[in-house]
């Protein structure tokens, strides 16, 4: 059956309530809603966050510095619950205007501190410190960065696309499932393809490129976004996805950053908070 044929106004009307699982604090509207500080810890890396796929890329990012020996890339990880509007106060706000997670406060020059906001401008300004996960050589960063903002290109398609009208949406709709889900498996299909040429993403070597991207294909390999997604969309078809995902997600420091300000599911993979590696005794890490 067809969807019930609609005619858009000559001028939206801004109150229009959307409905669905966001409807309460979605508005078509920048900046603070309420006075709110951001609480600060002592390391120099402050990160404002929630375990969804783009928070986990700066978690696992930085968990895999430290596994690499990097001390200074030591850090608080502070949950801003998204559901509650928390990313709409005052102190988020100042250090992204754009009210999404993740958002970095880079304090390793206490004088001068400065944010850093936009996932993938994260992991590039943290490879680009420490020296790791992006490659001097041109061609080869040109391949890195190509991968990195395909995924942040994508991800629009398969969160705010085929995941809100498959999954959050109040009502189904045909024309959007169908629109997004063909999309989101021909993301599927070039990942595919590209891994079956290559272990990583951007050639041999781990990168930037596959902490960025991992985060939004593991779980519908696993089966644990969206509802029933890996079955709606035929994730098994994807055989060179489910190599190159089994093999990242068996990294330490995957595993440690995939729980870092997670708030759900078993209590003894959630972690609120991080402020030291001591933090993960006692969690299971899958």
């Amino acid at each position: 059956m067809a969807d019930a044929p609609y005619t858009p106004p000559a001028v939206w009307d801004p109150n229009t309530v959307s409905g669905g699982r966001f409807a309460g604090i979605n508005r078509p509207t920048a900046g603070p809603r309420e006075e709110r500080e951001l609480p600060v810890g002592e390391h120099p890396f402050q990160l404002y966050s929630l375990a969804t796929p783009n928070g986990v890329k700066v978690t696992i990012m930085l968990e895999e510095l430290l596994e690499a020996g990097h001390r200074g890339a030591e850090y608080d990880a502070w949950t801003v619950n998204i559901s509650a509007g928390e990313q709409f106060g005052s102190g988020f706000v100042a250090v992204n205007p754009n009210s999404k997670i993740p958002a970095l406060l880079d304090r390793s020059t206490p004088d001068a501190p400065f944010r850093v906001f936009e996932s993938g401008a994260i992991l590039v300004h943290l490879a680009e410190k420490f020296g790791m996960f992006l490659p001097a050589d041109p061609a080869k960063r040109a391949e890195v960065l190509s991968w990195l903002f395909w995924q942040v290109a994508s991800a629009p398609f398969i969160g705010g696309g085929f995941g809100h009208f498959y999954a959050y949406a109040p009502e189904k709709y045909e024309y959007p499932i169908n629109r997004y889900a063909m999309e989101t498996k021909r993301i599927f299909d070039v990942a595919d393809k590209r891994l079956a040429q290559s272990r990583f993403l951007a050639g041999d070597e781990y990168s930037i490129a596959d902490i960025a991207n991992f985060p939004w294909l593991a779980p519908f390999t696993e089966g644990t976004i969206y509802n029933d997604a890996k079955t709606f969309l035929s994730i098994d078809e994807y055989t060179h996805v489910a190599r190159w995902v089994a093999e990242i997600k068996a990294r330490p420091a995957v595993r440690r950053g995939r729980i870092v300000n997670k708030v759900w599911g078993d209590e003894d993979t959630q972690l609120k908070e991080r402020h030291s590696a001591a933090d993960f005794a006692g969690k299971r890490l899958d």
